[in-house]
């Protein structure tokens, strides 16, 4: 038995050492714009939350202290549109695969100033909320954790089919590339010795007409 939980315990945090989001904190001087960028697959449930550090700790944040906050897909659509907020989130189901961008705004203000922003973006299995599983089914905590190590190994899973798939896209946009430049060094070969030979014929002309020949 110790042995299983210690194996148990292993596999449990090399799980969640696995990549499930990106929470950061980040600043931004005010009249610039910072974008960050999150690969998704289609159908993967992500949420975001976002917030301006307030820098006078136990004061209400300055008014002036706002952001404008777009979230779009890699077709461009639109998924999150927010202006002049000190916080806010998102949420919502990827209809697309693809890097989805998360762009963040500051207004000028004078005297200029940098911010400070927190932001928190989940994906996939980060992205559900375990507490309000916990409390709607009434089960015990290591029920939680079962269904969370279920959740992300079956998510490990469908990422594996993903990369997969990403590899063979790859694989034949090389083979097609492949064949392109083969195509194309054979017609520049072509070229190259159609030149030559038009050029050779041109002198050969040219001389007997001299007589050089």
């Amino acid at each position: 038995m110790p042995r299983f939980n210690a194996a148990s315990r292993v596999v449990m945090m090399l799980i969640c050492m696995w990549k499930v989001g990106n929470c950061m904190r980040f600043d931004l001087e005010s009249g610039r714009s910072k974008c960050i960028t999150e690969d998704i697959k289609i159908n993967a449930m992500t949420v975001g939350k976002y917030s301006l550090v307030n820098p006078n700790e136990g004061y209400p944040i300055p008014d002036d202290y706002k952001l404008t906050v777009k979230v779009n897909s890699p077709q461009g659509h639109n998924y999150h549109h927010s202006d002049h907020v000190d916080s806010g989130n998102f949420a919502f189901t990827a209809a697309e695969a693809g890097d989805y961008l998360a762009c963040f705004y500051v207004p000028d203000l004078r005297p200029p100033r940098t911010l400070v922003i927190d932001f928190d973006w989940r994906t996939g299995v980060a992205a559900k909320d375990w507490s309000s599983v916990a409390k709607k089914g009434n089960i015990e905590a290591m029920e939680v954790e079962l269904k969370k190590l279920l959740d992300k190994i079956a998510s490990i899973h469908e990422e594996m089919f993903y990369l997969r798939e990403r590899e063979e896209e790859m694989q034949k946009l090389n083979r097609s590339t492949n064949s392109k430049m083969g195509t194309f060094s054979f017609l520049s070969l072509l070229i190259c010795l159609s030149v030559a030979g038009l050029q050779f014929w041109h002198l050969k002309s040219f001389f007997e007409r001299k007589k050089l020949l």
